[in-house]
């Protein structure tokens, strides 16, 4: 009997921190870090004025000469560099450098990629004003 009562008491406790663990995992600000280099830390989610819509805005981090391939937002996009040196490409246009303290507007489904063209981290501050519900990257 008190061999039962430890063993559950145990797998109670384990069970538990695996719990606090996913919940964790689904909060803003946790990274989520992407075997192409790419991390991606989720600053905050908010609801905006106009019922359907939300602002996410997300720190982006690549790493030397990683990639994110031709995708789109179901809304607009602003990116500010923070550091490094990125490279963004847009369907039928000329790719586009920019550096830390550039900004960049993506209109609403907008096919675009983004590369860490420089020789050390880079990374990006994204803001997007989005459809809720809809997948936040949609890949081309």
């Amino acid at each position: 009997m008190k061999t039962t009562r430890i063993i559950a008491a145990a797998v109670l406790f384990v069970g538990g921190g695996l719990t606090l663990q996913l919940a964790q995992a689904q909060q803003p600000g946790l990274q989520t870090v992407r075997p192409s280099g790419i991390g991606r830390t989720e600053v905050i989610r908010h609801d905006l004025g106009q019922p359907g819509r939300e602002v996410i805005q997300v720190r982006v981090d690549i790493a030397p000469g990683a990639a994110f391939g031709m995708h789109t937002h179901p809304g607009e996009e602003v990116a500010y560099v923070l550091e490094g040196a990125l490279e963004y490409q847009f369907e039928d246009k000329p790719p586009i450098t920019l550096k830390a303290g550039d900004s960049l507007f993506i209109p609403a489904g907008t096919p675009h990629a983004a590369r860490n063209v420089g020789s050390s981290h880079a990374a990006e501050l994204a803001t997007y004003l989005v459809e809720k519900e809809k997948p936040l990257v949609v890949v081309k």
